[in-house]
């Protein structure tokens, strides 16, 4: 009876820890568990398209974590979205000439800020602003770009003369290259 008891007590820890660990992994795959409560300070990067950039979505240097998106909002007179960047307390050397670009991360994966450290001797403190930034690129618009620029150049010319290949010592359906079918 006793060893029973102890059996259920030992399977009752184990799906508890169990059910723990999966609490944990969901925050941090959903990005929820950056409630560490560290200090940050409030930088500003406007982007003329954030593509599917979040809140809480992470900001970068160098492939390292600095930070966290705080805000993202729509400035009416630009037109331009305004993302509000919590940069860790500890990162306080970042250049004022600092870059911010949004990249994907991996295929099908979440958008993130990357920063690009600048040269300047000044560094970004709170309520700065970003000035260069190079906004999301949209899979939609650039296959929109190359399949636009493919239907402009126009269907391709024929290089075969009316009385047909060879027949005028112009170049072959070959390339150039003497027709191998032809006697």
């Amino acid at each position: 009876m006793l060893q029973s008891k102890m059996v259920e007590i030992g399977v009752g820890l184990f799906v508890a820890l169990g059910l723990a660990a999966l609490f944990m992994l969901a925050m941090k795959v959903s990005n929820l568990a950056a409630f560490t409560g560290d200090a940050t300070y409030q930088v500003i990067v406007r982007f003329e398209n954030i593509g599917g950039l979040k809140v809480r979505s992470p900001v970068t240097m160098a492939g390292v974590r600095v930070g966290r998106v705080k805000a993202i909002d729509f400035d009416d007179t630009t037109y331009q979205a305004v993302v509000t960047l919590g940069i860790e307390e500890r990162f306080r050397r970042i250049p004022a000439d600092t870059t911010a670009s949004i990249f994907t991360s991996g295929l099908l994966g979440e958008q993130y800020v990357a920063l690009d450290a600048g040269g300047e001797e000044e560094y970004l403190g709170e309520g700065s602003e970003i000035l260069l930034s190079q906004s999301a690129l949209i899979l939609e618009q650039v296959i929109g770009q190359f399949l636009f620029s493919k239907a402009a150049e126009g269907p391709a010319e024929a290089s075969v003369s009316e009385e047909g290949p060879g027949a005028t010592g112009e170049e072959s359906g070959w390339g150039g290259f003497p027709d191998p079918f032809s006697p």
